[in-house]
């Protein structure tokens, strides 16, 4: 293992050096590069609760992102380049639209195209100290490759913080379980910061860590954001968006996903806590924020309307900032992320990577508006479960987001938007009843995660097919919503004589963005069709 790795570090110091990127050692003012990364967390947190009060991030309560954006710049209008766990954090790694990243722009059957440079791996031949815990490319294989592979893992402690509800829950006393949960995420981190136990940072070099808990994601214990978390389910009603129904078992879904979004946030806590104690938290560039949004919920993961796309972010850097405490609504995407932290450690960005870094906005001192180029951004979709069977099809969706509008382009309407129902192409309302509401095994349309939301609007499609529509039914080509009006996306203004000025305009802007980038999907060679990114997927094991 160490004889490979020498090849692959080796072999990355030359792709790097034909790149241009200097390789620096001994620069003690370096930052240190945090990313805390949650698996399936969509823009819910009580610091954006203050900003518009009387919506559902009022339900939530996450002192520990809201200090980071207190002592630095919260973003309120962040966005995923894909909604889709591999293919989001491909571009965030790599600094580029997901659609550039090969086979890793797909979730199940990605493979890491080791010629495509990540930030990471760049830090590391510049002469930082990388390490993750938990999940940060996945899955994928070779599993967690853009951020050094399972080599570069620190799980001294173990992975049983994934599982936060499933694991608090167990036994009599769901505190004391909790505080060892969070001492899971301190043993963690310690054996890559601090291995001897000597309180202080392992070695000079700076560091880069992810830290990323799945636990946001799919399936968590019903019932549990109220035990452990305090959350109400009542406290819902009247603040479901109107594309979901308003019931009893929707609200316990909401609360229990907010108490997993809590318990993320006591976890960045932890992280939080260990970087001063060791003094190294105000040299230390912190970024929270999540990969799409809220699993097994209409128009949300794996879905381009805001609730899919729409993520937190908040970001402290002292020495990067000449003013805390700002609230900036320029348009990020993610993978802005990854030449900011370039630029911040001095090493030059790649030309590969199109994204565009923060440093600028972060040392503004502006609030609101800081870059005016920055007005819109882009996002899609094109294959995540193996959904789509007997062939595995995609669903190819291109979309643009301005201040204004969302316009979103779905490339095979033909197809179902989250794969198709039992008999894979039979309509769906051949789909059997449900025997029982909480589980959905069986009732197929895999792009949304199971759920008890889910199952219900199955459930209850012949009483409400309106809710089972907007979760299931086929879309139109051509979906243009007026979000300042319409910030739920119901009414689809595409074929308004009076809104196709705006149609075509902004048709004209991401065609041009797509092919300026060279989508594949707009190309010749629609490779996202092929063989290669439509075959059955096949789980290998771990080596």
């Amino acid at each position: 293992m160490k004889r490979l790795l020498s090849c692959l570090s080796l072999a990355l110091f030359c792709v790097i050096s034909s790149l241009g990127v200097p390789l620096l050692s001994g620069a003690a003012d370096r930052p240190n590069i945090v990313m805390a990364f949650a698996d399936d967390w969509g823009c819910h947190a009580s610091a954006y609760g203050r900003l518009k009060p009387g919506g559902l991030d009022d339900l939530v309560s996450t002192p520990h992102f809201d200090s980071v954006a207190e002592q630095g710049v919260l973003f309120t209008r962040a966005f995923v380049s894909a909604p889709s766990c591999t293919p989001c954090r491909s571009s965030l790694l790599s600094g580029q639209h997901f659609w550039r990243c090969g086979s890793a722009s797909i979730l199940q059957g990605a493979e890491w195209d080791f010629d495509i440079p990540t930030y990471p791996l760049l830090l590391e031949a510049a002469g930082y100290r990388i390490g993750h815990t938990y999940k940060v490319w996945s899955p994928g294989t070779p599993i967690d490759a853009p951020h050094g592979g399972t080599a570069r893992g620190f799980n001294r402690s173990g992975r049983k913080f994934n599982g936060f509800s499933q694991n608090a829950m167990k036994g009599d006393d769901p505190e004391a379980r909790k505080a060892e949960l969070l001492d899971e995420v301190r043993g963690n981190l310690l054996s890559f910061l601090d291995p001897n136990g000597d309180q202080k940072v392992d070695g000079e070099a700076p560091f880069c860590y992810f830290f990323g808990p799945t636990n946001c994601h799919r399936k968590w214990v019903a019932g549990s954001g109220k035990t452990l978390w305090g959350i109400n389910p009542d406290d819902f009603a009247g603040k479901i968006p109107p594309y979901l129904p308003d019931v009893p078992v929707v609200r316990e879904d909401f609360a229990d996903y907010f108490g997993e979004i809590q318990a993320f946030d006591a976890g960045l806590g932890v992280i939080i806590d260990e970087l001063k104690r060791l003094g190294v938290y105000d040299n230390t560039i912190l970024v929270v924020s999540g990969d799409h949004g809220f699993p097994g919920v209409t128009r949300g993961k794996c879905n381009l309307y805001d609730f899919g796309t729409h993520v937190p972010l908040a970001i402290r850097w002292p020495a990067g900032m000449k003013k805390q405490g700002r609230v900036v609504d320029d348009f990020v995407s993610l993978p802005d992320l990854a030449p900011t932290f370039l630029e911040a450690a001095g090493v030059a960005i790649p030309d590969t990577m199109t994204a565009k870094s923060l440093i600028p906005v972060l040392a503004s001192e502006k609030s609101g508006s800081v870059d005016a180029s920055r007005d819109a951004v882009f996002t899609g979709r094109e294959r995540h479960v193996a959904s789509a069977q007997p062939d595995y099809t995609p669903y190819p969706q291109r979309a643009i987001r301005t201040d204004r509008h969302l316009l979103i382009i779905n490339f095979a309407p033909e197809r179902w938007p989250m794969g198709s129902g039992p008999g894979f192409g039979e309509p769906a309302t051949k789909m059997p009843k449900l025997a029982n509401w909480r589980e959905d095994t069986g009732v197929g349309f895999r792009d949304m995660d199971g759920s008890p939301t889910k199952a219900w609007i199955v459930m209850h499609r012949d009483s409400n097919p309106e809710l089972f529509d907007f979760a299931f039914a086929r879309r139109p080509r051509v979906e243009l919503y007026d979000v300042q009006k319409d910030p739920h996306w119901m009414n689809n203004l595409a074929e308004d004589p009076e809104s196709q000025p705006i149609r075509q305009q902004l048709e004209s802007r991401l065609m041009s963005e797509l092919k300026r980038t060279a989508d594949p999907r707009v190309s010749d060679n629609v490779i996202f069709e092929s063989a290669e990114f439509t075959k059955p997927y096949v789980r290998t094991k771990k080596k």
